[in-house]
């Protein structure tokens, strides 16, 4: 990852006036130089490490700050404004818990938590009919390993290996930045689990993911039997996409190791965190491999808006840990928001825009393929998509110029994820109009050609 800072001084940019985009010639502005200053003083520096954008409002899926400039958000808030920003169902679905008031109910029953899980058991695949609510991704993650492990010490073959794949991200607690593959991540893990095993992962541009997806599957369970014993494999973590790249597993890939899962009595637990709840057209991206899910990882999408998170599975699953609670886990307002959210996620005319978005996603990239040499791959489906940079007559991404597109098009009013990996990682809301997904991708455009000389 190359050293990058986004520019935080003062400058003239071009006005911009449409019905979506608004800039008022000056960024960044007066105050939100000043609120980012005050935040470096008080939080970690990389607080202010994205682009420099002091966010005020967000609605449908725009982003405005306090000086009048306006935003479209290709971020969705990192993926968890999904229905889009201030959606009308979340908001009055969180009033009606304001004013009871109920604003904390630890884990006791609620009606509100009862309605929100029936909405969602009801949208789920049929085996996965129960669900363990947290309030961060990263603790269903734990719960999902913890769960793994009891499985694996009362299974008949006692069990204590858990798989997971190079790059895949899980989370920023203990165990979970254990099972993710970002391996610098873990120089800090002083007593790294030794039943933690890494496969690597078929990236679309290694020789051999060009291969039948089921030989490589089969390839990779040979690394491991030369060092385990693979009955003894308790679970495999799959996060359903790497999402700096929007990059998929083979399908073939996936359905072998679910066949293998069946045959060993092995685990195969799908992390959603960012894939789940229609990002990818879908309700769940493993979905998009045709197979079963043992357990079934949620976070920021699930509720549009608040921190909640959850594991979903068979009860047999769900039931190997009982003792256990989460101190906001199903927090009621949480549950509201997320009944909102689900209520509007599941409407047809919601599916049918993913259908319509996606198209205009791919019609885009095969003209940009065309336009510019650096644009050579594109990954994603639905509503995640990553666009690679890279280097001028070569093959190696060029991390700096994907941060200079998204700091000149934030100049010209669109909001971007940095990935600070040389893609453009384009995530705006699922409900997102047409007409706004169209003018967002212009603006993209025509960074690129003022970045490459076109």
């Amino acid at each position: 990852m190359v050293a990058f800072k986004f520019n935080l001084k003062q400058r003239s940019v071009g006005k911009i006036k449409t019905k979506n985009r608004v800039i008022k010639g000056k960024i960044p502005t007066k105050n939100t130089i000043k609120v980012l200053n005050s935040l470096k003083k008080y939080e970690g520096i990389n607080a202010i490490e994205q682009l420099p954008v002091v966010w005020e409002r967000a609605v449908k899926s725009h982003i405005l700050d306090k000086d009048g400039n306006k935003w479209i958000d290709f971020t969705s808030s990192i993926f968890v404004n999904n229905s889009g920003h201030g959606d009308k169902r979340i908001i009055k679905n969180i009033k009606e818990i304001l004013n009871k008031p109920l604003l904390h109910s630890y884990y006791y029953p609620t009606e509100i938590k009862k309605r929100f899980l029936d909405k969602l058991l009801n949208l789920t695949p049929k085996n996965l009919n129960k669900a363990i609510l947290l309030s961060a991704g990263t603790e269903a993650t734990e719960r999902a390993i913890k769960i793994s492990k009891i499985y694996g010490q009362r299974s008949k073959i006692k069990k204590n290996l858990i798989i997971g794949w190079t790059g895949n991200y899980h989370g920023k607690t203990l165990n979970a930045q254990m099972i993710s593959g970002q391996f610098k991540d873990h120089n800090w893990i002083e007593n790294f689990d030794k039943n933690i095993v890494h496969l690597p992962f078929p990236y679309p541009w290694l020789k051999e993911s060009n291969t039948d997806g089921k030989k490589l599957f089969q390839k990779h369970l040979s690394f491991l039997k030369k060092k385990y014993d693979l009955k003894r494999i308790s679970a495999f973590f799959v996060e359903s996409f790497q999402g700096w790249g929007a990059i998929f597993y083979p399908k073939d890939y996936i359905k072998e190791l679910r066949k293998f899962c069946n045959k060993n009595n092995s685990l195969l637990i799908f992390d959603e965190i960012q894939a789940g709840f229609y990002r990818t057209g879908k309700l769940f991206g493993y979905l998009n491999y045709g197979v079963k899910a043992d357990l079934v990882i949620c976070g920021k999408g699930i509720s549009g808006s608040l921190p909640l998170s959850a594991v979903l599975g068979e009860s047999k699953y769900i039931d190997l840990d009982s003792n256990y609670t989460s101190t906001h886990g199903g927090h009621p307002v949480c549950c509201a928001a997320a009944l909102g959210n689900l209520e509007t996620l599941s409407e047809k005319k919601v599916s049918n825009n993913i259908e319509r978005c996606e198209k205009i996603f791919k019609l885009r990239f095969a003209k940009w393929k065309k336009m510019f040499h650096q644009v050579k791959l594109t990954q994603g489906k639905g509503m995640i998509h990553g666009v690679f940079i890279y280097k001028k007559n070569s093959n190696e991404l060029d991390e700096y110029t994907a941060n200079i597109i998204c700091e000149k098009a934030m100049e010209k009013g669109v909001f971007s994820i940095c990935t600070g990996r040389g893609t453009l990682k384009l995530g705006p809301p699922v409900t997102i109009e047409p007409s706004v997904l169209n003018e967002g991708l212009n603006v993209y455009e025509e960074c690129m050609k003022e970045i490459f000389n076109i």
